[in-house]
């Protein structure tokens, strides 16, 4: 099948013709004709498979082909939950829309509001956002909602595993009650499902692969290495091997910054990336890395969903993730678009657990190396690794977390105030050990101490609050709605 096959608009074909594609891919062939034809739908889709212009294009046909009603609102609005992946889809709006009389803005945090606000006025047709800057917007009465004909939620899993459900649930209820809406995420959890079912209409169903799979292009190898001597292997597979353009992925903020100092120092050039970077140091350092100014960049999982790179050939995993499916992610940086890629992570005994959760969940065993003279010392005695969302055992964090029913927000939404209100649960979500508790009071000063009746009243009031504070927000969802499924 060709993209003129699809019934899209001659200004649409001639824009894909400048890009340079003739053919739809997978999930492009079969999520276009259904959002032309007007359906609500869920779309999995992986990394890397074209899923961007499998609703930017059908949704530039659809507003050319009616004329909007009444004034000028804006008319479709695509949500993400990192900046840069917000900037990654308006640039796919504009290319596909270059032939098209429309306007289109991106609005996130990180930077001055004023400009956002002023190009809001000028009238904006597609509207793509970060939610808590939309929200922002919205608050000061910037933003017009209410002729919202098409919402999307790209990366939506991504966007639940930040905390955004509340914010995302405040911005629907800022949009008229008919409209178009399209999910699309990486894996269709419970919790994604228990979303869907509270906005999608009879949506249709597509897929484009299985899902939480590794890219079949991706050439992916392990190597064991003492816990101590991982960034000493990191410099000479890097040096040895010649390698440019490698994006490698640590736990933490902190870890980030310090292994590209390592590297800067060893006469590698590299960067980091991660939420407390500014929004100009992130997208400086991912200019100079596209570009080839940077031989490495380094980030955390904030990154492992919103980069998109043409044909990044090194993917190294420095830390293995805590979770098994951000490997998947990680790695889907690389292998994109039929192009090859290679996938190394250094493991050291403490992530022989993590390591046996990701094979089982790629269901296929990876390829352990041992790299001359880094042979693993035997006597070392594994050690065990923090969840990054609590500071916790992940079996413990993981109870936890089933049990709240909820998920903490990243540092990365995008309200201005976020790193003051945040940053202490960024830290706790990336593996900063948490400061213990202080009471209330002044240091100087001992509390007074509470007779026993006190302290019951004090303990059952307590005890109510988290009795309150479990109960999971899908609980209030609508019912997983009847989808059509598409066949592969």
């Amino acid at each position: 099948m060709k993209f003129s096959e699809l019934g899209l608009s001659p200004e649409l074909l001639r824009a894909i013709a400048d890009q340079g594609y003739t053919v739809p891919t997978p999930i492009q062939a079969k999520a276009i004709p259904l959002v032309m034809e007007g359906h609500d739908l869920m779309a999995c889709a992986q990394t890397g498979t074209g899923k961007t212009a499998g609703f930017t294009l059908p949704i530039l046909h659809r507003l050319a082909a009616s004329k909007p009603s009444g004034r000028q609102h804006v008319r479709a609005l695509i949500l993400t939950p990192t900046r840069e992946l917000a900037a990654q889809v308006a640039e796919s709006v504009r290319d596909y829309g270059a032939h098209l009389a429309f306007k289109s803005l991106v609005v996130f945090g990180g930077v001055g509001i004023v400009p956002q606000i002023a190009a809001l006025k000028k009238g904006v047709d597609i509207l793509v956002a970060t939610p808590g800057r939309l929200l922002d917007l919205a608050q000061q009465k910037a933003v017009d909602l209410s002729g919202i004909e098409i919402l999307v939620l790209d990366e939506a899993d991504r966007m639940l595993d930040m905390g955004f459900i509340h914010d995302i649930r405040r911005v629907i209820a800022l949009l008229p009650k008919t409209r178009q809406n399209l999910l699309f995420s990486a894996t269709f959890s419970d919790d994604i499902r228990a979303l869907a079912g509270s906005f999608l209409v009879s949506p249709s169903y597509v897929e484009s692969e299985r899902r939480n799979t590794a890219p079949e292009l991706v050439e992916q190898a392990v190597y064991r290495v003492d816990r101590e001597r991982k960034r000493e292997l990191l410099i000479e597979l890097i040096k040895q091997n010649d390698w440019h353009q490698v994006l490698v992925f640590t736990r933490t903020k902190w870890g980030a910054n310090g292994l590209a100092e390592k590297l800067t120092k060893a006469g590698i050039e590299a960067s980091a990336i991660h939420g407390n970077k500014s929004q100009g140091a992130r997208t400086r350092a991912l200019g100079d890395f596209k570009n080839g100014e940077l031989r490495v960049l380094v980030a955390t999982d904030i990154a492992a969903r919103g980069l998109d790179i043409e044909q990044l050939p090194f993917v190294v995993n420095y830390e293995l993730p805590n979770v098994p499916e951000d490997y998947v992610h990680r790695i889907g940086r690389t292998g994109r678009a039929g192009a090859s890629g290679k996938a190394v992570s250094l493991v050291c005994v403490d992530e022989d657990k993590l390591l046996r959760d990701i094979e089982r969940l790629i269901k296929k065993s990876l390829p352990a190396l041992t790299h001359p003279g880094f042979a693993v010392d035997a006597t070392i005695a594994p050690q065990p690794i923090a969840n990054r969302s609590t500071g916790q055992n992940k079996p413990q964090a993981a109870k936890v977390a089933r049990n709240m029913g909820t998920k903490k927000r990243s540092v990365s939404s995008n309200h201005p105030d976020e790193a003051r209100r945040l940053g202490a649960t960024e830290k706790a979500r990336e593996g900063e050990a948490k400061k213990p508790p202080r009471r209330s009071g002044s240091p100087e000063r001992p509390m007074p101490k509470k007779t026993p009746g006190e302290q019951s009243a004090k303990t059952d009031h307590s005890a109510g609050q988290g009795r309150r504070q479990q109960r999971p927000f899908h609980s209030k969802a609508k019912a997983t709605p009847k989808a059509t499924r598409v066949s592969s």
